[in-house]
């Protein structure tokens, strides 16, 4: 598998970190999670091809241990805030000098810099802030965030796994490992790039709500069935909307097809 004899220590976290490293294991790395001590989160849903390890970091024996399993790792990925690992004794500065090779990977809702790398979050601030949520909903209701956490994985574990893959890429050629600094709103912003520059093109300009693919389009939508269950409906092109014209009534019976 693509990282076969890649090791990674997961520093245990919410859903983005876990599910970041669940990826890195999906595709062949040794995984070693790090729990703490008497943690109440429940993280054995993303613990799929991971081994696991309870350590105190707070306690000098705890982050003595990590320290060894640094020396000897690949990636460390880490989910705190800023400052709390610099706390511990356990920076990207200490670390690193110890294994040149580390590559020291912080995943965070706000980055590692700015008045918001301090703060606490959850995928919807995340969300709101990268600008996304303002574009999600019905026309005349207030935004509503996904079901699939985007922030969290995509914005998050995603582009924080893309991340650790392109410095171990780099790391061939200059023998050295790198700092990732991987936030949740800043990620969620690159994966909505598309959507900013369209947003002046006829697929977004009208307010949320109204634009072809965001429901104000007759052939891009979701409507009850008979049986009380849903169909989604996405006939955008002219060939297909001719078809999903042809297997419901007729032309004369269905809205005609929008030009812009």
């Amino acid at each position: 598998m693509a990282l076969q004899g890649i090791s990674v220590v997961e520093l245990s976290g919410l859903a983005p970190g876990p599910f970041c490293a669940m990826v890195l294991a999906d595709f062949g790395a040794r995984v070693v999670r790090v729990d703490r001590p008497g943690s109440r989160y429940d993280v054995s849903r993303l613990g799929r091809g991971k081994r696991s390890l309870v350590l105190d970091l707070k306690q000098p024996r705890g982050a003595a241990v990590l320290r060894r399993l640094c020396k000897r790792s690949d990636v460390l990925l880490e989910p705190f805030r800023r400052g709390v690992m610099e706390k511990l004794q356990l920076g990207p500065e200490i670390l690193q000098r110890e294994n040149p090779r580390l590559i020291y990977a912080r995943l965070s809702g706000f980055g590692q810099s700015g008045s918001f790398s301090w703060l606490a979050g959850h995928d919807i601030n995340y969300l709101a802030l990268s600008g996304v949520l303002s574009k999600i909903g019905r026309s005349g209701e207030n935004p509503y965030a996904p079901l699939n956490l985007l922030a969290d994985f995509a914005g998050g574990g995603v582009m924080c796994a893309l991340g650790i893959i392109m410095a171990l890429f780099d790391r061939t050629r200059t023998g050295k490992g790198q700092v990732i600094d991987a936030n949740m709103v800043e990620g969620t912003a690159y994966l909505s790039s598309f959507l900013w520059k369209t947003q002046k093109s006829s697929l977004w300009e009208a307010p949320r709500g109204q634009n072809m693919l965001d429901g104000g389009a007759p052939f891009y939508m979701t409507y009850r069935t008979a049986d009380g269950e849903f169909m989604a409906v996405g006939a955008i092109e002219p060939q297909f909307y001719e078809l999903l014209i042809k297997g419901c009534w007729g032309m004369l019976q269905f809205p005609s097809q929008k030009t812009t």
